[in-house]
């Protein structure tokens, strides 16, 4: 059954001959080379959703860190902050919720200055089961960029991740 969830892997290796000779790479390789170094920090305190989360996100080549609250995820942002791309946070965990801790991240990166010039701040996606309306504006108030309602959906993840990687790095190009 998690097979269905998740999907099958899909391999796919394609070159195109140029007239010189030599291999084209398409758009696809490239962007499924870049996934690798794609780093996600995953804050989620029920474990069944941190399993099916890494499982998807792993099988997409991205490398997943996780914690178990929110406190443990400003922790390990904090170790390093300019390690992770994108975190993913639920809104309703111990010892820090996902609104605080989000705001918490905020103020590390104000504070730090690791905003701004070459580096965009970390997109922080709430990751929660609260599907209410309004809940999406409160997310975004408190500093928070996207939102996606559990249970997860494979595609849409994978949308989100590139959408904001991909500005991210259009950013840092500028």
């Amino acid at each position: 059954m998690m097979e269905r969830l998740i999907g099958g892997a899909l391999e796919m290796q394609c070159s195109l001959p140029s007239q010189s000779g030599s291999e084209i790479l398409t758009q696809y390789s490239i962007k499924e080379k870049a996934k690798h170094s794609v780093r996600i920090l995953l804050a989620e305190d029920n474990l069944l959703n941190q399993k099916l989360a890494v499982l998807l996100l792993s099988k997409a080549g991205y490398s997943v860190a996780v914690a178990n609250d929110g406190q443990a995820a400003l922790d390990k942002y904090s170790e390093c902050q300019d390690y992770f791309d994108l975190i993913f946070m639920d809104i309703q965990m111990p010892k820090m919720n996902g609104l605080e801790c989000t705001g918490r991240i905020r103020k590390l990166e104000a504070e730090s200055g690791t905003v701004g010039g070459s580096r965009p701040r970390i997109p922080i996606i709430a990751m929660t089961a609260n599907a209410i309306k309004g809940d999406r504006e409160i997310c975004l108030e408190n500093g928070m960029d996207d939102y996606i309602a559990k249970p997860i959906q494979r595609e849409l993840v994978y949308q989100i991740v590139d959408k904001w990687i991909l500005k991210a790095r259009v950013h840092r190009r500028r």
